[in-house]
């Protein structure tokens, strides 16, 4: 199972603070928008996600369809798949996908100790 493109989205204080502090770690600017108060940042293969008042605590993101790059990739699992079987598994969605729908969908899930994981279906 494949759960795609990973980045871990922070819940910060003053972006632009954040934005100059991961530029100086050789992040650069990849999607976003400072007046709608979140940046996608990239460094290689790496995304970190800035979002200023969106939340409180870090998300791990997952996005089942796309690459590192918010590519479509032509075969991927569906995030209602992935649900499934995390349901299978006896695993509590915290929100679920529709599974009767198709195309965009997300759900989040808890791990052990209380970190939110998204799984946020662009495609």
């Amino acid at each position: 199972m494949n759960l795609g493109a990973f980045s871990i989205s922070l819940a910060v204080k003053d972006i632009n603070v954040s934005k100059s502090f991961y530029e100086n770690l050789g992040f650069s600017v990849f999607a976003g928008s400072l007046e709608h108060n979140y940046l996608i940042m990239k460094n290689g293969n790496a995304l970190v996600g800035l979002f200023q008042g969106m939340f409180e605590n870090n998300i791990l993101t997952f996005n089942p369809g796309w690459d590192e790059n918010a590519q479509t990739l032509d075969q991927f699992t569906d995030v209602r798949d992935i649900q499934k079987h995390l349901k299978s598994k006896n695993i509590t969605l915290q929100t679920e996908a529709d599974e009767t729908t198709s195309g965009p969908a997300s759900f989040v899930v808890l791990d052990p100790d209380g970190n939110a994981i998204l799984v946020d279906q662009h495609v």
